[in-house]
């Protein structure tokens, strides 16, 4: 019995021997994977779709820099992971200026599956550079859109589709005070808040490609948009994340759809006297950001900060001090607001809180409510900065 037992023991102890040993490219890590490595992968660090997935967020995540290493035109422009930037690994030595300064930073590339050597070359290219925070997800695009994942565009493929003229519904997702003063040509203002009541816009046909966007990288109603247009069938759904800031940057022609005064209004004479220190800006119903800063620094109590971002932003970082109300529970919200002091709505890049401030002047009776117009960084500390738009 002791001899068969050990020849057993034996037999299987050859057979785990006589076998490769295979770990996960961070073996024992939190990210760990069972990839099979292939010669000339970047073996050191491979990660899969549900890895891939944890990282890509609208907004960015922190210390995360998603980059698609597939050629530009033909590929990226026509569909890729959210917020990843496009590096073509034939172009990496021309344009390291893309990477971050950090070198601890978590560089995520990618390329077109299995197959695809470029996001590979492209980590060692990384690696030699100095970067100790690199992964690869090799199984890529046609993994992730196959999926049923979010897959976005660039502008170069909007303005290709335009001079194609081809079939495709764009909608501008913003609140329309701040769509009216520029959207990308072609578009369709279908606030995200305001989803519901339009769904009649959209097209019949379900494979009609539509395409959201809002105010960029922060934003996250053409995010929150797309979402609400799968669910009701539409199988061909994109984003363009960086959306209207990086348009107008790019000097695409913008289509004022209702051009408003930019002219300081003065506010109403009761509001005007309780904010003795908050400067009205130049957008009827805005302070400005150096106003603002002045009095949340100074004395704080005498205003009241809304954030009405929604909870999964605000879980990234808020205004130490500030209440976080969603945008899409303001309105039954409206009667917890105070009316003996100034209500001061903020989110990322203004066209929320403009909203806000809408709604407000709207049903809000007594309070007195005005806006931030700026681009908006919140820190997990509790720290933020602002830019005035211009």
């Amino acid at each position: 019995m002791r001899t068969k037992r050990l020849t057993l023991f034996l037999a299987v102890c050859a057979s785990f021997c006589a076998a490769p040993l295979v770990y996960p490219a961070a073996a024992f890590a939190a990210d760990a994977v069972v990839i099979q490595p292939r010669d000339g992968w970047y073996n050191k660090a491979l990660v899969d779709y549900d890895f891939m997935r944890q990282n890509v967020s609208i907004p960015p995540k922190k210390g995360v820099m998603i980059i698609d290493s597939r050629p530009a035109a033909r590929q990226y422009d026509v569909g890729h992971i959210p917020g990843a930037i496009n590096i073509p690994d034939s172009q990496f030595d021309k344009q390291i200026d893309k990477l971050p300064a950090d070198k601890a930073t978590l560089l995520l590339f990618y390329c077109g599956g299995l197959e695809c050597m470029l996001s590979h070359n492209s980590a060692f290219k990384a690696e030699k550079l100095g970067y100790s925070n690199i992964r690869v997800y090799p199984a890529g695009s046609p993994d992730w859109k196959a999926k049923g994942a979010q897959m976005s565009i660039s502008a170069a493929y909007i303005k290709k589709l335009m001079e194609d003229k081809a079939p495709y519904v764009l909608i501008d997702a913003r609140p329309k005070r701040v769509a009216d003063k520029g959207m990308i040509p072609t578009a369709l203002n279908i606030s995200d808040t305001e989803f519901d009541k339009n769904v009649d816009k959209l097209p019949a046909d379900k494979a009609t490609p539509l395409i959201y966007y809002c105010g960029g990288l922060e934003c996250v109603l053409s995010d929150n948009s797309a979402e609400k247009a799968k669910k009701l069938g539409y199988t061909n759904v994109l984003t363009y994340p960086p959306g209207y800031p990086e348009w107008e940057k790019l000097n695409a022609p913008a289509t004022p759809m209702a051009a408003m005064a930019g002219a300081a209004a003065s506010m109403a004479s009761g509001m005007a006297q309780a904010m003795v220190q908050l400067m009205p800006g130049k957008e009827k119903g805005t302070v400005t950001v150096e106003s603002f800063e002045k009095v949340w620094k100074q004395n704080p109590g005498s205003v009241m900060l809304v954030d009405v971002r929604d909870p999964k932003e605000v879980a990234a970082g808020m205004i130490k001090g500030s209440v976080n109300i969603p945008m899409n529970e303001l309105e039954k919200k409206i009667a917890t607001l105070p009316t003996d002091k100034p209500v001061v709505f903020v989110c990322g890049t203004g066209a929320r809180s403009g909203e806000a401030f809408d709604t407000v002047k709207l049903l809000g009776g007594k309070v007195q409510a005005s806006f931030l117009d700026a681009d908006v960084k919140f820190n997990a500390d509790g720290t933020f900065s602002m830019v005035q738009k211009k």
